[in-house]
């Protein structure tokens, strides 16, 4: 699969370095310029910069950048404590924002032409799955010590060859159902507009794909981050 119109491209040949003709490139710094490496440095960029310079130095009065910070930080946070409580959404509202922020950020710049969705690549997908899969067992330890084993064994001591094979299953499944659901999605959002800007030109004719593509896009972040949430929450509450 090549990129021969990718913005991070252009770049790279203007700078004399390797241009990966697929996802994964044949040298040690072909893959670090591989594309969903390279959009990815992007989006942190761009995450990192763009508060700096919408909010600069934090006011007593606010302006509107920093009223409009201030009201999806809290918003963030009050939802978050909602389902986690207040603890647990002042111990994993960082990571948890980030994710939100990155994924919607990341889904959305696919919808620039020259520029690809970073979340279209199943490895960025399944990186971040990762990180909630192996947090969520560490939060589990944590709040409940040896005894977060107990969650694994149903209510009942008779029903436990039972229900244990189920736990541990359902628990490995949403390794695959975090990252193919996030990364499917993406993917079929970039491959359609792909085709319709081929197949019927660049204007109006992917107009309904690209307002399609913000919906997904939007709601692919809020769904990573509402199951991570309620994954974070069942580890540390009490089992029963």
């Amino acid at each position: 699969m090549e990129h021969p119109i990718l913005f991070i491209s252009v770049l790279l040949e203007a700078l004399h370095l390797p241009v990966p003709h697929g996802l994964v490139g044949d040298s040690l710094l072909a893959k670090l310029v591989s594309p969903h490496m390279t959009y990815t440095w992007l989006v942190m960029a761009f995450l990192i910069i763009m508060p700096k310079l919408t909010i600069g130095k934090v006011e007593m009065v606010p302006g509107k950048a920093q009223n409009f910070w201030e009201a999806v930080i809290s918003g963030m946070e009050g939802f978050m404590a909602e389902n986690m409580g207040k603890e647990g959404a002042r111990m994993m509202f960082p990571m948890l924002a980030t994710f939100a922020f990155y994924i919607l950020v990341a889904n959305m710049i696919g919808l620039m032409p020259g520029f690809m969705s970073p979340t279209s690549n199943l490895n960025i997908t399944l990186g971040c799955t990762l990180i909630v899969f192996f947090t969520t067992h560490i939060l589990g330890f944590k709040f409940h010590g040896i005894n977060y084993y107990k969650h694994f064994l149903g209510p009942v001591w008779w029903l436990t060859p039972l229900i244990a094979p189920i736990e541990i299953i359902s628990h490995l499944a949403r390794i695959l159902s975090l990252s193919i659901r996030l990364f499917g999605n993406i993917m079929a959002k970039e491959t359609l507009l792909g085709i319709l800007f081929i197949l019927a030109g660049a204007y109006f004719a992917p107009l309904p794909i690209l307002v399609l593509g913000v919906f997904v896009s939007i709601v692919q972040a809020l769904v990573f981050v509402l199951l991570s949430i309620l994954y974070f929450s069942a580890s540390m509450e009490h089992a029963h």
